[in-house]
């Protein structure tokens, strides 16, 4: 079986630092390099009254991190396609920054195909080359202020 991505959900208890939109934004910017994925935009948006999201969309897809410091507990969402990357140069990351008592993990393989004898379409599909990502430069990035009903 081929997949077309990998999907890494990592679910952290016991953290540090779940309020502050810079570790948040710091975690997704070591990750991108830690993944060596490329940077199309990163948003980070804190929350009323605590909780940060964030997410770094990459050409490979996305990293996510969204937090919930009343329960000291984070949620992150690794999906990469292409090259195969290793999720523990990102969960390494996680672990300098939040500092998790706990971390589960999860593996999705995501679009996964059947290359059996007798699939034609799955095998002309498995031949193609798939391209490479596109590089663009860096955007500018801001810090959008929490929104207060």
């Amino acid at each position: 079986m081929k997949a077309i991505g990998r999907h890494i959900i990592l679910e952290m208890w016991g953290c540090q630092n779940l309020e502050s939109v810079d570790t948040a934004e710091r975690a997704l910017r070591e990750m991108v390099v830690a993944l060596d994925v490329n940077l199309l935009d990163l948003r980070v948006y804190p929350f009323s009254p605590v909780g940060v999201t964030g997410i770094a969309i990459v050409s490979e897809s996305h990293l996510v991190i969204h937090t919930w410091p009343e329960y000291g507990y984070a949620a992150v969402d690794l999906f990469t396609c292409g090259a195969v990357r290793d999720p523990q140069d990102a969960v390494n990351v996680l672990r300098r920054l939040y500092a998790p008592d706990r971390i589960g993990v999860m593996e999705i393989n995501r679009g996964q195909m059947d290359l059996g004898e007798h699939d034609d379409v799955a095998k002309d599909a498995d031949t193609q080359k798939a391209p490479e990502p596109v590089r663009r430069p860096r955007p500018r990035l801001t810090r959008t202020p929490a929104y207060s009903a």
